[in-house]
Order: C-alpha cells, then sequence, then structure tokens
C-alpha cells in the first residue's frame, strides 16, 4: 500500500536528519492542488523539540529519497509536508481497478467474522413507518459494508407480533370494522384503537383485555389475529423487495417472551436483578445508567425482557462474533442497559453487542400527497417518491417495458441517499424534489453519473476499442487522483459503521467525472483513447460497487 511506502520513506528521512518518531499519520489535503498526502510530523517534532516546526519539515524534505511512486514534495503552511503521487502510481492504480472489477475496493480485514445484524423491525398490524426505511437502509449499508470487507453476514428482522399494538388494530376492527386481509383496513384499525386508547377509559380497559387475549390465543381473536399477521408480513416482503433487502432470519416478540423471563428469574436469584414497588428493575444508576423496568407489576414482561429474550434466541439460531441491532438514536440509552444487564448476566454474549442508531426524518410539504392525518408514513413515503418519479421517467427516451423498474431504482436511490448522506444519527429533513434531482447532491446524480460511464464503455464495445493503461496522457486527471482513495473510504465506512462517508466520496467522484466526460473526447481515434477509456471503466467500476455498498442499484440507462 501507498501509506506504508510514504511511512517507510518518510522514517528513513526522519533518521537521516537526526529525528525519531514512530507514528506518523498520513491525511488527504482539502484540496488536490496541496498534493495527494499529508501529514503534520514536522508540527509534533518542532513541539517536541523546541524547533520551527517548517525548519523541521525542510530539514526531513532533504533527506527525502526518491521514489517512483513520488513524483514530488512540498512543504506548506506552518511545516505539512505533501506528497504528490506520480504518473506511473496512478496507471498501476488505473490497472488495478481494471483488474479487481466487481471486488475493487474490498478487503480481507473482517474475514472470519460472523455478523448478525438486525435492522428494520416493522410491526405486524401497523404501518411501515418511516423510522423502519431509515433502519432498513442503513442496516443493509451496513450489511454490505461487512460482506465487501470479507464478513459472513447475516440480516435479521425483529417483529412485534404480540403487544398493545396489536390489541389496538384488534379492538379496532371489531368496534369500526374491516377486512383483517386488507392492510390498509388493519392500518386504519390501528389508528382508530390507538386514538380510543389515549382519549377513552373504557376503550382503553377493553383494549387491556385484548391484549391478554392476543397472550391467550384467546379463540375470540385468534382468527383475525392470525389473518392480519399473515397479511401484514406478506406486505412487507413487497416493500423489502422494493428497498432490495432480503432477511436470514425472523424473529418475532412472542418467541422472545420466555426466553426472557427466564434470564431475568436467574438474574433475581444472583442479584443483577431487584424487585422494586411490586416490579422487577436493573439498577442503572450503579453502572452510571438508568434504571429500568424489565417486569412490570402487573407481572408481564417488558420490552427489555423481550429484547433479552432476542438476544438469546439469535445466538441459539446462529454462534456470531458481533451483534448489531439499527434502531433510532433515541433508544441509544435504552441499549447501554439492555446490553450492560446482558453483560452481567452473559458475559460473552453481552460483549458482542452493539446498537447502530440512526437519526428523525421530517419531510417537507410539497409533492408528498399520502398523509395519514399529519404522519406521513414510510410506507406512504415510499410509494409517493415512485410516483413522482414514474412522471419524469415516463417522459425520457427509454424502452416502455423498462421505465418501471427504473423509476423504482432511481426513486429509492433518491430516498437512501437522504438518509445516508450524512452521520447515521444526525436528522434528515426530507425534501422530494432535491432528493429526486438529476443535478444535485443526490442518488439519482449518481446514477446518471454510472449511466453515462455505461454509454461510453458501449461505445466503445461497438467500435472495437479496448482499455489500456501503456499510454497515459502527461497530466493525471482529478478522476485518477480520487479513484485510489476508495479502500481508504470503504475501510473507514466499515469500522465506524458509517455509510455517509461513501456517499461523499461518490459525490465527489461523479462531480469529477462530469466536469471530465463533459471536457474530454474519450474516443477521439487518438493513441490515448484507450488510457481514456480505461479512466472510464475505473470510474464505472468504483461507481456502480460504491453505489451498491449504499443499497442503491445501478442502472445501465436513466
Amino acid at each position: 500500500m501507498i501509506i506504508q511506502t510514504l511511512t517507510d520513506i518518510t522514517k528513513s528521512a526522519l533518521e537521516s536528519a537526526g529525528f525519531s518518531y514512530e507514528n506518523i499519520e498520513f491525511e488527504h489535503p482539502t484540496e488536490l492542488t496541496h498534493g495527494d498526502y499529508s501529514t503534520n510530523v514536522a508540527l509534533i517534532l518542532g513541539k517536541r523539540e523546541g524547533k520551527n516546526p517548517r525548519d523541521v519539515a525542510e530539514s526531513i524534505k532533504e533527506h527525502i529519497k526518491e521514489h517512483e511512486h513520488i513524483s514530488s514534495v512540498d512543504i506548506a503552511g506552518p511545516g505539512f509536508i505533501n506528497f504528490t503521487l506520480s504518473r506511473i502510481f496512478f496507471q498501476n492504480s488505473i490497472k488495478e481497478i481494471s483488474e479487481a472489477g466487481e471486488q475493487w475496493g474490498s478487503n480481507t480485514s473482517m474475514k472470519g467474522k460472523k455478523v448478525l445484524v438486525e435492522h428494520t423491525q416493522p410491526n405486524p398490524f401497523k404501518p411501515f413507518h418511516i423510522g423502519h426505511l431509515m433502519s432498513n437502509t442503513i442496516g443493509e449499508s451496513v450489511c454490505r459494508l461487512y460482506e465487501f470487507t470479507g464478513a459472513e453476514v447475516r440480516r435479521a428482522n425483529y417483529q412485534g407480533d404480540v403487544g398493545l399494538h396489536v390489541a389496538k388494530a384488534l379492538w379496532g376492527l371489531q368496534k369500526k370494522g374491516g377486512d383483517p386481509s386488507n392492510v390498509s383496513d388493519l392500518a386504519d384499525a390501528y389508528v382508530f384503537g390507538n386514538s380510543a386508547y389515549e382519549d377513552d377509559e373504557i376503550a382503553k380497559a377493553e383494549i387491556t383485555e385484548f391484549n391478554k387475549m392476543v397472550y391467550e390465543e384467546s379463540h375470540e381473536i385468534i382468527e383475525h389475529y392470525e389473518t392480519g399477521r399473515r397479511v401484514s408480513l406478506e406486505h412487507f416482503e413487497d416493500l423489502y423487495e422494493i428497498l432490495d433487502t432480503k432477511f436470514d432470519y425472523y424473529f418475532f416478540e412472542s418467541e422472545s417472551v420466555e426466553p426472557g423471563r427466564a434470564l431475568v428469574k436467574e438474574g433475581v436469584q444472583e442479584g443483577i436483578f431487584v424487585e422494586s414497588e411490586g416490579a422487577v428493575v436493573f439498577k442503572g444508576e450503579e453502572h452510571g445508567l438508568h434504571t429500568r423496568v424489565f417486569i412490570n407489576s402487573n407481572g408481564l414482561p417488558t420490552y427489555e425482557t423481550k429484547d433479552l429474550g432476542l438476544v438469546m434466541n439469535k445466538a441459539m439460531k446462529w454462534d456470531f462474533d458481533i451483534g448489531i441491532i439499527t434502531t433510532a438514536v433515541e433508544q441509544e440509552e435504552y441499549f447501554k442497559v439492555l446490553f450492560k444487564a446482558l453483560s452481567l448476566l452473559r458475559p460473552k454474549l453481552g460483549e458482542k453487542m452493539m446498537h447502530v442508531h440512526h437519526g428523525m426524518m421530517s419531510v417537507t410539504e410539497g409533492k408528498m400527497s399520502s398523509r395519514k392525518g399529519n404522519v406521513i408514513t414510510g410506507e406512504s413515503l415510499l410509494r409517493d417518491v415512485i410516483a413522482i418519479m414514474n412522471d419524469i421517467v415516463r417522459e425520457r427516451e427509454l424502452p416502455e417495458d423498462e421505465k418501471e423498474t427504473i423509476a423504482k431504482m432511481v426513486a429509492v436511490a433518491g430516498l437512501k441517499y437522504q438518509v445516508l448522506k450524512r452521520r447515521a444519527g444526525k436528522n434528515i429533513i426530507f425534501n422530494p424534489e432535491e432528493a429526486l434531482s438529476f443535478d444535485g447532491n443526490s442518488g439519482p446524480y449518481l446514477q446518471y453519473a454510472h449511466t453515462r460511464g455505461v454509454s461510453v464503455l458501449n461505445k466503445a464495445e461497438k467500435e472495437d476499442v479496448r482499455p489500456s493503461v501503456t499510454l497515459a496522457p502527461g497530466d493525471t486527471t482529478e478522476l485518477e487522483r480520487l479513484f485510489y482513495r476508495f479502500p481508504e473510504v470503504v475501510e473507514r465506512a466499515q469500522i465506524e459503521h458509517e455509510p455517509h462517508y461513501i456517499t461523499t466520496y461518490l459525490t465527489q467522484l461523479a462531480s469529477a467525472w462530469n466536469s471530465w466526460y463533459a471536457e474530454t473526447k474519450i474516443l477521439d481515434g487518438s493513441p490515448e483513447s484507450g488510457y481514456k477509456l480505461a479512466i472510464a471503466e475505473a470510474f464505472v467500476h468504483t461507481m456502480k460497487n460504491g453505489l451498491y455498498l449504499l443499497g442503491i442499484q445501478a442502472p445501465q440507462k436513466m
């Protein structure tokens, strides 16, 4: 790797200049005009030795030996040492991308690790809300990052098929009427039951009774329950297909109750849990956290107990090394308590668990039409952006039988990009016009840049022109100076569970590509056409692989 080469060269120069420092770090300068890599080692040594950092940098520079992968070394600012890489380095980089193809950017840093990622978690009998979209988007990208770095990954979905929300929906069906095999009727029944539970004490008592009947599988409600559960889960599968997600394991709340109870009972005996006012609680304050109830005063298990049972069920299903749960940032403190209790009960299992969170999404007014009261569900948002994109695609010159498929791919890209363009825990304001733009910082913008690259490759194939790295132009392009960074970006995104690094990188890459594409005639019949075509091929490989890591499909035409 070039980093190791730069490290070795710099260490040798330090020794020759009379300095020693082990942990030399390199980063990319903000501006490409400042070179390809920069180190602040001279600033550190200047402070340590009581010398002018720029003088130290100049001394180090004098002892840096020539290398075929370095074209120049410059001193900037107070003493940064900037390295500009050579033409031969970038030629080799283009060759490496061409040979790696679909594997370009991948690594084996997580090889041998088994990673279980739980995400999405919609509940039967309830609408698929925006939080489920965000969890799905981030969770799927995290899965792909782990797979791309060598891990064996399993996707898990946890769904609440028992609980008060089910009772509210079933009560609503009885009082309001409706078909339990109709997803829309189920959603309306839940909204009706939820309002009644909050506003009407009689209704609240009746719904509480329905909740007991659900747990007891009472014959009075079992038929509606089983039908509603089945059609809800089937409907979710339709949404997963649109979002390009498949799950390996499905876990349900109803299956988590008993293993959770058993674990809490064990914890009471060991003094990990204590009784308080008729309930069983975990005293989180003793560990710098907060207290949470695991068995309520009615003797019923809470979400905390069920989540303990869920972890046990996961471990029984697959012996994973890392267990990731993707939910809203507001649950961060909740999971700290849960994982602490788990680590006291099952230390080895507890240390495997981690929480990857997402922020909240609000939606601007405008073309969105599928509100339920003051709420836009995740499904309605998804359907709305697809409808908007259908209108856009309808006017484009594309094969009629492909327009619907392309519209879905581009609409989903618009949604996912907005979720993944900033740190996972940040809140998002979703503007459909910005999200679905072909010209701005958006998923469609990246996809469109990719299709331009594909069109160049298709044209070259028809003209029988092949990529070649033997004859490169004299000047290194901005694209070449970005391509080689992709593996670094992938590695960082995986380690930090932050797909936004990929999004930021791809947006910069697409901008550089569009500028180069506008200024360069690639297939001009010149001896350098092969190399320019190799750059186009490298762009397509990099953009396609990057989009894949974001869970975004790369259409061949738009």
